[in-house]
Order: C-alpha cells, then structure tokens, then sequence
C-alpha cells in the first residue's frame, strides 16, 4: 500500500495514521532513536564546547539545547528536502514532528545532568561527565518512548513525517 497518498475515511494528508489504532513499539523506538540521535550530536557538541572554553553552567547548557534542537530538526528537514518538499513546508514538518520529543528528551537528560552531584563541574575527561551524560540520554530514551508512541497514535509527532517516506 503507497502510505504517500494513504487515506482514511474523515482524515486526509499527514495525519492519516492516527487512524491506525495501536501504534507499534517498533515505531515508537525508531522515532525516539531518530530524535535521541539529533539530541545527542547536538548536547554532546554543546557540552564539549561549553566544557572545553570554561563556560559556566548556564551558558553552555543553553549552547547543548540549542543544538540539540538544531541537530535534531536538522535531521527531519533534510530528509523531508530530499523527499522533495519546499524549504518552507520542510521546515513546518520538522517543527510538527520533533518539538515535543525533543523537548522532553532535552528536559529528561539536562535534569539528570543538572542534579547529578558534581556532573555540571566535571571535566572533559572526567567519567562523570561522560556517566552522566549518556545516562541522561538512556533514561530520556525510556522517557520519550511513550510520549512518542501517544502522540504517533493520534498522528502528531513523527507521524506527519511518514507520508513523506
């Protein structure tokens, strides 16, 4: 069945999935990967730089989220792009899709880091830097899981991207 031009009765264009029912786990898991992937370039590279110039902890978590929200709907605009949307429609994809699962993966992970003890203060080759870091990112994976699988369900989040697969 061509999901491009999938349609249900009473629902059109990209929220024709909400139709479905039950969203897969598999599905969820993909799109929260997909997210966990953008998030994690962009805080990590965030957080090096902050780290690296001596920046206090404020500035460079506000560097690690915005490029964690950069990466991440990076990632959906260019793969839109590619499926031949314009630049303007790209972009409101990529705003529809990730907003809400990147939101909550960057609260999940930058709370643990901020209330791990000692985490905001570590140093590039400290392992708590790195523990914390990407133990932030494993929970905010199990976190964000289950929002995404809700918000596919009812054909937001990463299922307005799927009619451009």
């Amino acid at each position: 069945m061509d999901h491009s031009t999938h349609q249900h009765a009473g629902r059109t264009g990209h929220d024709s999935h909400a139709g479905h029912g039950k969203v897969s786990w598999g599905m969820a898991i993909k799109a929260t990967l997909h997210c966990l992937t953008g998030c994690a370039v962009g805080e990590i590279l965030g957080m090096v730089i902050g780290t690296a110039l001596g920046w206090a902890n404020v500035p460079t978590m506000v560097l690690a989220i915005s490029l964690a929200f950069l990466f991440g709907y990076s990632f959906t605009l260019f793969a839109v792009l590619r499926a031949g949307l314009d630049l303007k429609s790209a972009i409101k994809v990529a705003l529809a899709a990730d907003t809400v699962s990147i939101a909550v993966m960057e609260f999940v992970d930058n709370a643990i880091i901020a209330l791990t003890p000692g985490a905001m203060d570590a140093h590039l080759g400290d392992a708590l830097f790195w523990s914390a870091l990407l133990g932030g990112f494993a929970v905010a994976f199990v976190i964000t899981t289950p929002v995404n699988k809700w918000m596919i369900g009812r054909g937001k989040g990463h299922a307005v991207v799927h009619a451009y697969h």
